[in-house]
């Protein structure tokens, strides 16, 4: 009888955990799985590529039907590396929008996965809102083995895109599109109002709900070239 009890009272404490997790925290674990997801497939982000990059950013699950001009369509969260390119650090938060982004209306749950390839980019991101193609160039990414060539188009772009929708993964022209800071997001999980800019200078701890997508991105590509 005291185990049946001991095991009904742990079901119940687990479910209580999955129903208590926060949005943010809800964020961050499909950040991760999306991730994992990717890396793990034939066609994926080239190792080459993503080492190459200062931060990465990933907008997981895009609900079906949320692709509207001008409207917000996505959550997610920015990563950037740290001094020396050495490990990954505390992720800040942001929404995506707006523009032309070739995603047809209607398909089903995208992810989307952005490498900021360059310094000035990092900084387009710093801003409260930037637009890409605009504030920072942008190119679909290079996808699989057959990505590794380096062209003129990928190495002078800031940003390198890529989608994910049933299965198939590939680069994504982003053009047009909008990143925002979600400053209640990051307030909710880093406890305080907090600034992207402030998060990615390192200027704060990252938070317990952030490990599955540091592990992540740290088994992946643990230093940065």
């Amino acid at each position: 009888m005291k185990n049946i009890w001991l095991a009904t009272l742990l079901v119940v404490l687990g479910v209580a955990s999955v129903f208590g997790a926060s949005k943010e925290e809800e964020r961050l674990a499909n950040a991760a799985k999306a991730f994992d997801e990717i890396m793990s497939g034939k066609d994926n982000i080239p190792k080459d590529w993503l080492d190459k990059a200062e931060c990465i950013v990933i907008i997981p699950g895009m609900k079906k039907g949320g692709f509207i001009v001008g409207g917000r369509y996505g959550k997610g969260m920015v990563s950037c590396r740290g001094t020396g390119k050495a490990g990954w650090g505390a992720p800040a938060m942001l929404e995506m929008g707006g523009g032309s982004v070739g995603l047809q209306i209607g398909a089903a749950a995208i992810d989307v996965v952005m490498l900021v390839m360059q310094r000035e980019g990092m900084d387009s991101l710093l801003k409260d809102k930037f637009t890409l193609g605009g504030d920072a160039s942008v190119a679909a990414g290079p996808v699989g083995r057959a990505g590794t060539a380096e062209t003129d188009a990928l190495m002078t772009a800031k940003i390198l895109s890529y989608s994910r929708s049933k299965g198939a993964f590939a680069g994504l022209e982003l053009k047009g599109a909008t990143l925002n800071q979600d400053n209640d997001a990051n307030k909710a999980l880093y406890g305080k109002a907090i600034d992207a800019k402030d998060i990615m200078a390192g200027q704060a701890q990252s938070p317990a709900a952030a490990k599955p997508v540091i592990d992540s991105l740290t088994k992946h590509s643990p230093k940065g070239k």
